[in-house]
């Protein structure tokens, strides 16, 4: 069986969390990509939230744990 490519690689996704806000919470209203790493690592050792929100918290923490913000500067929408 094939191995599913990593969502990380996925332009549209990358492109939805460059400009994706938090619903809820703390930080409602913050724009992922300036989610606190600290809070990143907590979701990350209790468990992201099921669903896309989920998806898109694991995919910036990995983003910011690994020093790839710059990826996302290009996809932001103005």
């Amino acid at each position: 069986m094939a191995k599913p490519e990593s969502n990380i690689l996925n332009p549209q996704l990358l492109l939805e969390i460059a400009n994706a806000k938090m619903p809820f919470g703390k930080y409602k209203d913050y724009y992922l990509r300036n989610l606190p790493e600290a809070y990143l690592t907590w979701y990350h050792s209790k468990g992201f939230p099921a669903g896309k929100l989920g998806q898109q918290l694991a995919t910036i923490y990995e983003i910011k744990l690994n020093g790839l913000e710059y990826l996302l500067q290009p996809l932001i929408v103005r």
